[in-house]
This record gives C-alpha cells, structure tokens and sequence, in this order.
C-alpha cells in the first residue's frame, strides 16, 4: 500500500503498487479533485505543492483496512458486483482511502476515512 503526502501530511492510501498509486495519485483528474476537495475549509491541495508518494506505514494500513472492513459491512452484497462472484474489467482496480476528513461529506462518520473508488 501507498500513501499521498501533501506538505507533510498523509492525505490518501491506495492499495495498488506503486506504479498504480503514482499514475492515480498524479493524473489530472485526481489532482483536480484534491484540489477542490477539503478539509476543515482548506483545499487538500494547492496545486503547486509537491505530491509525495510512499510506503503506507503500518497506522495508516490500518486506517485503510478499517476504512474498507466498515464499507464492506455497509455493502449490500448482492447487488454490488464485487461480492456477487463477477470480475471486474478493470483487474488493476484499487480502492483510496482519505486520511483526512473531508468537508460536505455527511454520509461518513466524523472517525471514520473516507473511501474512494479508483
């Protein structure tokens, strides 16, 4: 797993390889949503800082894997694909988890990570 520091701070962790969690973390779509995603007022990203990808420490895995276990326990198993036994197109699909709370995201709990589709 691999983590997206902005500025010193973990922002996201990404349960690709490192190749996948660079070309997400820096294509333009996702620099556009950091920088218009945000938390407690302030873009998650200024667009000029630099995007730091590296080695999830063992906390922020367990975020993650948290994060995933509480949306997994949400899913409704048999309408979602993924649990009805169906592959998916995409085999290198990866799942981001925000370390950060993001502003306007009522669904989520205050203590609970955001979750992200890649």
């Amino acid at each position: 797993m691999f983590t997206l520091e902005i500025d010193g701070t973990a922002v996201a962790v990404i349960n690709g390889t490192e190749e996948v969690a660079r070309d997400l973390f820096t294509c333009d779509g996702f620099k556009q949503d950091i920088r218009t995603m945000t938390s407690e007022g302030t873009p998650l990203w200024n667009g000029t800082s630099a995007l730091t990808v590296r080695a999830a420490t063992e906390d922020e895995i367990e975020i993650f894997e948290d994060a995933i276990a509480d949306d997994d326990s949400d899913a409704d198993f048999e309408s979602d694909p993924a649990h009805a036994g169906e592959k998916s197109d995409d085999d290198e699909e990866a799942d981001i988890v925000f370390l950060v709370d993001i502003d306007g995201d009522e669904d989520e709990d205050e203590d609970e990570a955001p979750r992200h589709d890649a």
